[in-house]
């Protein structure tokens, strides 16, 4: 079974919306509008930070990045994950990759095992990965399945990775571009600025305010039914608060015989790609990291086992787009949610 790659965007279901600050002009010369932008992670980034002069951090910006990819980037052959995945116990992992790797533990708990980084051996079996991709049925999904657990691994205090089965494959990107949000902000925050508006594909976190403007930061959620385009179904006011989306409607497969759509999200519990009614998902939470990787596992459940996680978890909020059985698209979001929404 071959498969065409339809759509490869990195930046699902967030829009920034960055005009709010285009054409933003200095208060009186009291607040200098400092833009940084690029590629990195395979996608792009744009980071706002205001000061009282012209400031350009991008050579740090630029090392953040670098850091990261030497430690969680699957696509780089000599980087610390890639190592591990390969079987090398030898390696000793930095405090980021551990940093991650114990948050993903977390939400793997809270998610009752929905949310689980060893899941990349499915996601190169499935053409979604670096890895080589498989003819898939029914008897190779079983055994691969032998391969996902995050509970089948674990971190010692010297920060090697323990595997309970050779071969077991990490991916930590449903959660690294919210992680790197995360040291981009710790890195600002360090260089004195307290308002600031990070985004790296799709996933933010905003901080204080707009004060070139005098408001609040402004960003806009994508529509998921827009397919290629690019227009917003909400828009959301933003304060100390990190969010990331996570969606079907950009990144899927269409096998060019069968006409069967395969979309990236797999769900840990069958091997399978998850075809479900969520159509996306937006979460709201203290920390990007910890906002993505819910954003991803809500993709791979139904709506009401992510009510049921967010009843018990109010420090999240989010913002449901699905399908009701007739195909009509409903909406879905926590009371926090609405609170910071425009009308």
């Amino acid at each position: 079974m071959k498969v065409l790659l339809k759509y490869n965007f990195l930046c699902i279901g967030i829009l920034a919306l960055l005009l709010v600050c285009n054409g933003c002009k200095t208060n009186g010369d009291k607040w200098v509008k400092n833009l940084n932008s690029g590629a990195a992670l395979g996608t792009s980034y744009n980071i706002i930070y205001l000061a009282k002069e012209e400031l350009d951090f991008e050579r740090e910006i630029d090392s953040v990045f670098q850091d990261l990819n030497k430690s969680m980037s699957t696509y780089i052959p000599t980087s610390d994950i890639s190592r591990i995945n390969m079987g090398d116990s030898s390696v000793v992992v930095d405090q980021m990759f551990r940093e991650v790797f114990e948050l993903s533990g977390k939400v793997y708990a809270a998610t009752d095992g929905y949310f689980d980084p060893t899941v990349g051996v499915l996601v190169n079996a499935w053409g979604f990965g670096p890895g080589s991709e498989l003819e898939m049925d029914s008897v190779r999904v079983d055994s691969l399945l032998d391969y996902v657990g995050f509970d089948k691994v674990s971190i010692s205090p010297e920060n090697r990775i323990k595997m309970a089965q050779p071969g077991m494959y990490f991916d930590f990107n449903a959660i690294a571009k919210g992680y790197a949000v995360d040291r981009l902000a710790v890195l600002l925050q360090e260089k004195g600025i307290s308002d600031y508006l990070i985004e790296v594909g799709g996933e933010l976190v905003a901080k204080g305010e707009n004060r070139v403007k005098e408001k609040k930061w402004v960003v806009a959620i994508d529509d998921p039914m827009m397919g290629e385009s690019r227009t917003s179904k909400r828009t959301v006011y933003m304060k100390d608060v990190a969010m990331a989306s996570s969606g079907n409607y950009r990144k899927f497969k269409i096998d060019p015989e069968t006409g069967t759509k395969y979309v990236h999200t797999i769900d840990p519990k069958t091997g399978y790609t998850k075809n479900s009614n969520i159509l996306a998902a937006t979460v709201m939470a203290k920390d990007c990291a910890t906002a993505d990787a819910f954003a991803t596992s809500f993709m791979a459940m139904d709506l009401e086992k992510t009510k049921s996680i967010l009843a018990q978890h109010k420090e999240l909020q989010a913002y449901i787009v699905y399908l009701d059985p007739e195909g009509n698209v409903l909406e879905f979001m926590t009371d926090g949610f609405k609170n910071n929404v425009l009308e």
